[in-house]
């Protein structure tokens, strides 16, 4: 199959983006605001009622020490009602770029602070029913130079994983979080570049 055949639907028609009629909002949280949006597909005129959570974007950080190993937090989530070891990462201020937030969430979080930061990639979180995006940031040559700051319902422990090893973990399932997982799979490339130059 082409690519231009695996973009057509049954009738043999280019996926069309949807023409949005109403907005409405339903719910307002801390965190995020539940929408409803009336739709109209532009061909067929069909039309229907969406549910999309709208938030802001988020980071997460991949903090690497100098001999290679990464920080890594293991909190309570209360969505799965388990820990769960992650990466570190939060809410980015509106506007905010995506390395000055990681450096802060770090910071907070872990008490490390990095010699340099980049971003190494983004995701949409969950297209289907989130509008934002969250962005990966490398932090490379982390030191634990400062205090915590966690948020009032936070509860963190921190331990130092070599990289090798937090592969194998997300390999096993152990590493539960979707974003975490596909942060690591944007750090691949570079690991490999470093591991390379190692031998």
């Amino acid at each position: 199959m082409s690519s231009s055949e695996a973009g057509k639907g049954s009738e043999g028609e280019l996926v069309h983006a949807w023409q949005r009629l109403d907005e409405k909002d339903l719910v307002n949280c801390p965190i995020f605001d539940l929408v409803s949006r009336r739709l109209r597909h532009p061909v067929r005129g069909t039309e229907g009622d969406f549910y999309v959570l709208k938030t802001r974007d988020w980071v997460n950080v991949i903090p690497v020490t100098p001999d290679f190993q990464v920080v890594m937090v293991r909190q309570y989530r209360f969505g799965i009602e388990e820990t769960s070891w992650e990466i570190p990462g939060g809410i980015m201020d509106a506007g905010e770029d995506p390395v000055v937030a990681a450096e802060r969430e770090l910071r907070e979080e872990t008490g490390y602070v990095a010699a340099s930061c980049r971003v190494i990639g983004k995701v949409a979180a969950n297209p289907a029913i989130l509008d934002n995006f969250c962005h990966f940031v490398w932090a490379e040559g982390v030191t634990l130079l400062a205090e915590v700051a966690w948020d009032e319902h936070e509860e963190m422990e921190t331990r130092l994983f070599p990289v090798d090893e937090v592969f194998a973990m997300a390999h096993r399932g152990e590493i539960k979080h979707s974003l975490v997982v596909a942060a690591l799979f944007q750090f691949y490339p570079e690991w490999l570049k470093i591991r390379a130059r190692r031998r």
